[in-house]
């Protein structure tokens, strides 16, 4: 290893490839940072951590304790609590920080898209306008369920790597453990499978979990899009190119 310490925030495709990447180089030492939420993640080359930091001052202190150089977020686009407790530690501590920005999903002819701000939001608007019934797919993991048990004339079918807890799920609620990347055929059969009427998802943006907005249109069901939480200021790089870019610069 040639020392310098880089921790890298992930749990997204974008984290994984940069630290393989940089695994294949073996210019940095890394570690990534995984939240512990999936029980089984996937394997990555370099030190592994798991868990939280204890917010902004945990952070902080573990990149002193580490001596980390640098920070790059690769979190997940909804995890603006840890993008926020990112900005601020490596601000107190003075280590230089990028965000890896997926680009949003944005709509194209064709797509039936309604705008909500959260789950709650996306529960009223399905209560409002489908009938008793009506077969829902969520695709927003285990910990937006929730606010889905107010829709209790409605089926669900929801797809998460983990299961939620079962107080959590709606009355009328079918479980798919399943992790991307999907395939446009397979979306295509899964709506008609079960007879989905709306899709419910968080705009994450990139291509694994992207073939269900097509099948969507194709079939011409609405697609409850939840919008992406403000972001942490921070530099902010599209993909991991631009990362690798980044650290190749001089601090």
């Amino acid at each position: 290893m040639a020392g310098r310490r880089l921790l890298i925030l992930g749990g997204t495709t974008e984290a994984a490839a940069l630290a393989r990447a940089l695994a294949e180089a073996g210019e940095w030492e890394v570690t990534t940072s995984l939240a512990g939420r999936t029980r089984a993640p996937a394997a990555l080359p370099g030190a592994v951590r798991i868990g939280g930091f204890g917010g902004a001052n945990g952070l902080a202190a573990y990149l002193r304790a580490e001596r980390i150089e640098r920070v790059i977020d690769a979190t997940h686009p909804f995890a603006a609590s840890m993008s926020a407790n990112a900005a601020a530690a490596c601000a107190e501590v003075g280590v230089p920080l990028l965000r890896i920005e997926r680009p949003a999903w944005t709509p194209v002819p064709g797509d039936r898209w309604i705008d909500v701000a959260d789950a709650e939001a996306a529960a009223d608007w399905l209560t409002g306008a489908l009938p008793a019934g009506a077969a829902v797919l969520l695709t927003l993991g285990r910990q937006e369920v929730a606010p889905f048990k107010r829709c209790p004339t409605l089926r669900f079918v929801l797809r998460s790597i983990e299961p939620p807890a079962p107080e959590n799920l709606p009355p009328d609620c079918l479980l798919l453990s399943e992790r991307g990347p999907f395939t446009l055929d397979g979306e295509r059969a899964l709506i008609g499978r079960h007879g989905i009427r709306a899709v419910v998802a968080k705009n994450a943006g990139g291509d694994a979990t992207a073939a269900k907005l097509g099948a969507a249109r194709e079939a011409a069901i609405p697609v409850v899009m939840i919008r992406r939480p403000t972001p942490a200021t921070a530099p902010a790089v599209p993909d991991v190119a631009g990362a690798l870019d980044w650290l190749s610069r001089p601090r």
